[in-house]
């Protein structure tokens, strides 16, 4: 890896609607940026969600036992809840306002991930709201493909989401998937500056990309969901933003 990173937020994105296509518009939106070779993007799983139509209008949701009996527990529209437990796999921990789940990709976070910001179109009576994409692994390399086809480079995808954290306070940016890098590099067996082998060191370096992005790409209306990353260079084998996940048997808090 080289020791210096350069970000910048492609300026220029316009409201993403269904059926747009994501490649296409992060070429109109290069404007003097060269990608290049190795060059990553940082692409905000917002925008990927409504070009792939993962928007669900709440009025056409209708609630189930399990939602009506958890929403008055939770404060939450039993509507809503009944589609965080759609897309989830189990309910982590709840209480008044807070509803933790592990969402269908393994992630463990609020609300599976349903988000309500930046999605309406009609003002804030508007019902409706945005779910994870369904493989964000697949619509990076389809990205990723794309962007190959069209300028003829080799580049990487995060396709990144503010998740918050069980002992901290606040968001920062996930990866939920990737494609054209590595998600972790193992460095156990490499030697500190002492010479002494690293027993337990594995970097998180898809996340540290997505956290860094997000610093870029803002959290309200900044409307810079895509973010241009050069200089990390890994010889580390590509993987899924599943190697991100803690085996079930080694998670020590669930």
């Amino acid at each position: 890896m080289t020791p210096a990173l350069s970000l910048h937020a492609l300026p220029g994105i316009p409201e993403v609607v269904p059926g747009d296509d994501i490649a296409e518009l992060i070429v109109a939106a290069l404007g003097r940026f060269e990608v290049r070779d190795h060059d990553i993007l940082v692409v905000a799983q917002k925008i990927v969600s409504k070009a792939e139509g993962r928007l669900v209008a709440l009025g056409a949701v209708r609630p189930g036992p399990e939602a009506l009996a958890l929403a008055p527990k939770v404060d939450k529209d039993p509507r809503l809840v009944e589609l965080i437990l759609r897309e989830s796999n189990a309910v982590v921990r709840h209480c008044p306002g807070v509803l933790v789940v592990e969402q269908k990709l393994g992630l463990v976070m609020a609300n599976a991930g349903i988000d309500h910001s930046n999605v309406s179109q009609a003002g804030e009576d508007d019902d409706t709201v945005l779910l994870l994409p369904v493989d964000p692994d697949a619509s990076g390399r389809a990205i990723r493909n794309a962007l190959a086809g069209r300028l003829g480079v080799d580049v990487g995808i995060v396709i990144a989401d503010s998740i918050g954290r069980a002992w901290r306070t606040g968001t920062t940016g996930h990866a939920i998937g990737v494609a054209g890098l590595p998600a972790v590099v193992d460095l156990r067996g490499d030697l500190d500056r002492h010479g002494r082998a690293l027993r337990v060191s594995e970097q998180a370096v898809a996340d540290e990309l997505a956290a860094a992005a997000s610093l870029v790409q803002g959290q309200a209306a900044e409307g810079l969901p895509v973010v241009l990353v050069r200089g990390f260079r890994s010889p580390a084998p590509h993987q899924g933003a599943g190697a991100l996940l803690r085996p079930r048997e080694r998670d020590l808090f669930r």
